[in-house]
């Protein structure tokens, strides 16, 4: 195996292989490391579509003005005018790789509305987008010719070189899922594209792979993160006695599902304008009030005005998934929870994907450039990843033309520390629940300074057990993952007790009022 590249990236998602692919197309080596399989991602899971300005009754202003909207005061609003005005000459580039939009009787395209838009402006294909836009780049990549893509390799922890201002990137270890091996590969750049941290939870939408491995290693490695409290919780979520939660996506209420509580009322309507379509964040927070009020266990999401043909056709997914369930959703209320989404916060990086840490880079949801603020509108995700990436690609090319490449010294080899100890594996399963359960009971949608403080003792006390297990045992995939987790889960607890307000997605309710002046929260090691 080739160990020395110009570019790592870590992920398989719409940002790292966006990237990946510009920056071979600009003549860099470039090794993608996923830690399963190459379409493991949350972008694989995405079903809403990919927003931006396209149709006749849309424009940039309006488009800008939902995700200020959508971001409570602290969208950073050059960079939401950057990626709104981006966006539809990156939407064309996915275009032009063969993704085909989905698009209506008169062949235009079938534009969706989801929460928080003013408009029609999500492209979508069906309800199985994300999934297209992976395998659309995926082929592309396979074609080219300087991208070499590693599965099975879980990166483990950033290799700096100097102190100060001359500290840079030099490498990453990365762990061999198969054969257990630890690989030291050599990089000037790295791009961190390894999604969120929604595992962090009981409940989430996400895959298993989420959880928070690129911000744990930007942290470790002395970056800025920002934000981190604003942990997204999509509302709509298929209820199941289980910890599994299928997303139901929100176009569903784009095309007139309504909400009701479980005698029947239509209620979103007491708590926004919008109703139904209003931000997720107080969607979220209608159904969680519903919910403790009654005591149920769940609320009913309504589209049984629409016929099987249609709701089959543009939502076969989520169809398919509600009648394996045993609803039919022409038919039937479904019941649904809201569960962890997104992680709107992340590592601190400008609209180039650009770190405080030069060659390190970071794209999609493990960075926070701004443009979410204190509640992601939803859709923005996919369109920033391609935005970011584009422009990193820009970046990195300069960077790679200045950097001289530092080859005198080798890279400090992995040690590994001691062997498995089999006895003690019953704590890492107990920690990793204990450890969900805990994010979830007192770091949820509505939260105390006296919930936040109680969280942080026991995470600290988790922490110290892994970190513990980490330097005397042989690393493997549930241990690093559990110590990403955990300390992912003291950031957004760090993050939650430095903010004194309410705002977006972070509610507490000792601080219910929203202050004049945004600020961001900010930690680095």
């Amino acid at each position: 195996m080739n160990s020395s590249y110009n570019v790592l990236v870590l992920g398989s998602g719409i940002a790292g292989l966006s990237f990946a692919l510009k920056a071979a197309q600009a003549g860099k080596s470039v090794a993608i490391l996923t830690k399963k399989n190459k379409a493991d991602s949350n972008t694989n899971w995405a079903q809403g579509g990919i927003a931006a300005v396209t149709g006749p009754d849309d424009d940039v202003e309006k488009h800008v003005n939902d995700t200020l909207t959508a971001g409570d005061g602290l969208c950073k609003e050059h960079i939401v005018r950057d990626v709104v005005g981006d966006g539809p000459a990156r939407v064309q580039e996915l275009i032009d790789l063969g993704l085909k939009f989905s698009r209506d009787t008169s062949g235009s395209y079938d534009l969706g509305r989801e929460g928080g838009h003013s408009a029609r402006r999500i492209l979508h294909v069906k309800d199985m987008t994300g999934k297209a836009i992976e395998n659309a780049l995926l082929k592309a990549i396979s074609r080219e010719p300087r991208v070499a893509l590693f599965e099975h390799l879980f990166g483990i922890d950033i290799i700096t070189s100097g102190r100060g201002k001359q500290r840079r990137v030099r490498g990453l270890y990365a762990l061999d899922v198969i054969d257990g091996n630890v690989t030291t590969f050599r990089a000037p750049v790295i791009m961190l594209s390894t999604g969120g941290a929604g595992r962090v939870y009981q409940y989430s939408t996400n895959p298993e792979i989420a959880t928070g491995d690129g911000i744990a290693m930007a942290y470790r490695a002395g970056v800025e993160i920002r934000n981190l409290e604003f942990i997204q919780f999509h509302p709509t979520t298929l209820y199941a006695a289980d910890d599994k939660r299928f997303l139901i996506s929100e176009a569903v209420r784009g095309e007139g599902a309504v909400l009701r509580n479980l005698a029947g009322e239509a209620f979103m309507s007491r708590y926004h304008p919008q109703a139904d379509l209003a931000p997720r964040d107080i969607v979220a927070r209608a159904i969680d009030t519903e919910m403790k009020a009654s005591g149920a266990a769940h609320v009913w999401l309504d589209i049984t005005h629409r016929n099987k043909t249609y709701l089959s056709k543009r939502f076969p997914k989520i169809y398919r998934a509600c009648k394996t369930s045993g609803f039919d959703l022409a038919k039937d209320y479904v019941p649904v929870v809201p569960a962890a989404h997104y992680t709107c916060g992340g590592v601190a990086t400008n609209l180039a994907g650009e770190t405080d840490l030069p060659g390190l880079y970071a794209c999609g949801e493990v960075a926070c450039t701004g443009l979410h603020g204190a509640n992601r509108l939803a859709s923005n995700s996919l369109l920033e990843a391609v935005v970011v990436s584009h422009r990193a690609t820009i970046s990195v090319s300069r960077y790679l033309k200045q950097a001289a490449p530092d080859r005198s010294r080798p890279l400090p080899e992995w040690i590994d520390l001691g062997g498995h100890d089999d006895d003690e594996r019953v704590v890492i399963s107990h920690n990793w629940d204990e450890l969900r359960r805990t994010m979830w009971d007192f770091v949820g949608i509505m939260r105390t300074t006296k919930r936040l403080e109680r969280a942080r003792t026991r995470i600290a006390n988790l922490e110290r057990e892994i970190q513990d297990y980490y330097w005397n045992f042989s690393v493997d995939p549930e241990l690093l993952e559990l110590r990403n987790m955990t300390t992912v889960a003291r950031l957004v607890i760090s993050c939650a007790l430095q903010r004194h307000e309410s705002r977006g997605l972070h509610a507490i309710a000792d601080y219910p009022q929203t202050r004049k002046r945004a600020r961001d929260s900010r930690l680095r090691l």
